[in-house]
């Protein structure tokens, strides 16, 4: 049966190199209230702190999620006939201000949450998602489940700089957008600055899975372990794809060898199915350190895993709104 909501292009129709290149090859939207699940790039890297790239991520990551198809192969789910999804640009950006650009960040984002869509962003670096933090979560606190290298809640950089992209989630709890205590990380690994890195976020009940722990619970424990952490309530997932083993992605800022392989992140993302997830993003692909398009092809993929979760996720929270809307009316 042929579905009424917006659909990607037919790569057996239309060649996969040919026509817009938008996200999934979906309609480019520019009313946010056209879509339930909005996909957005942020080509932004100024908080990047040693090698930039990752303003080019959005690009290249639309280019090669035209390599996504319908369906997914093990879900089955097909996140175009749940509902309307759409790409709605990139959000603007200032390449010389950082401010600037946090601001115009959030403005963008603003406007897509009271449309009511659901954003699934293509980074840039890590420190966009503080602005849809500061957009979304600015009545209350939302939980997060993180895959990451590094915890990225660093408090300063080069003397007094409060924000880079080692430093948004220290930000986004210290402004109440983000409840340390929904958090979990995973990946973590690496060298450190200082024996006391971490401190802050497990003070504040941030849940670290570093990869030695990881290793330990493997993909079906840590997953029960996200899933306890980030609750009932509202959530998001932030996928930094240097949390992969730089042999799978090594398109990437600040690469750490060590670390999750394609095909454990695409268990954990399916992992989530059923949680209460507001939003997602993919970020630090940095396309001029992968000419091959590998890394830009991770990340098409697990924005489309993000999607599947997402979708059905929302789908269902929809219709038991719906229906409790029903029971009251009645």
């Amino acid at each position: 049966m042929t579905s009424s909501l917006p659909q990607p292009v037919d790569a057996g129709l239309v060649p996969r190199f040919a026509g817009l290149s938008t996200f999934m090859r979906l309609p480019a939207v520019s009313n946010f209230a056209d879509v339930d699940i909005a996909l957005i790039g942020v080509p932004w890297d100024g908080g990047t702190t040693n090698r930039a790239g990752a303003r080019h991520g959005p690009r290249e990551i639309r280019n090669m999620s035209s390599l996504m198809r319908k369906v997914h192969h093990v879900s089955r789910i097909a996140p175009y006939d749940l509902l309307r999804v759409g790409d709605v640009g990139d959000a603007p950006v200032n390449p010389i201000d950082l401010l600037d650009s946090l601001r115009q960040i959030e403005h963008f984002y603003s406007a897509v949450h009271r449309a009511g869509a659901i954003p699934i962003s293509a980074g840039g670096d890590h420190l966009v998602t503080l602005p849809i933090f500061r957009a979304i979560a600015k009545h209350r606190p939302i939980g997060m489940i993180h895959f990451d290298a590094h915890s990225d809640t660093n408090d300063t950089y080069f003397g007094h700089n409060p924000y880079t992209h080692g430093t948004p989630f220290r930000r986004a709890i210290e402004e109440g957008l983000l409840d340390p205590k929904r958090t979990v990380q995973i990946g973590i690994r690496g060298s450190v600055y200082s024996a006391d890195d971490l401190d802050f976020a497990r003070d504040a009940g941030v849940r670290i899975i570093e990869m030695e722990e990881f290793t330990a619970l493997g993909v079906a424990g840590t997953i029960a372990e996200a899933r306890r952490v980030a609750g009932t309530g509202p959530a998001y997932v932030s996928f930094d794809v240097d949390a992969l083993d730089p042999s799978f992605a090594p398109g990437t800022g600040t690469p750490e060898i060590g670390g999750i392989t394609t095909r454990e992140a695409q268990q954990m993302i399916r992992g989530l199915r059923g949680l209460h997830l507001i939003g997602a993003d993919v970020v630090e692909v940095s396309p001029p350190f992968d000419p091959t398009g590998g890394t830009a092809l991770v990340g098409a993929t697990m924005m489309f895993e993000l999607l599947c979760v997402i979708a059905e996720a929302q789908a269902q929270y929809r219709t038991i709104a719906s229906e409790r809307r029903t029971v009251v009316t009645d």
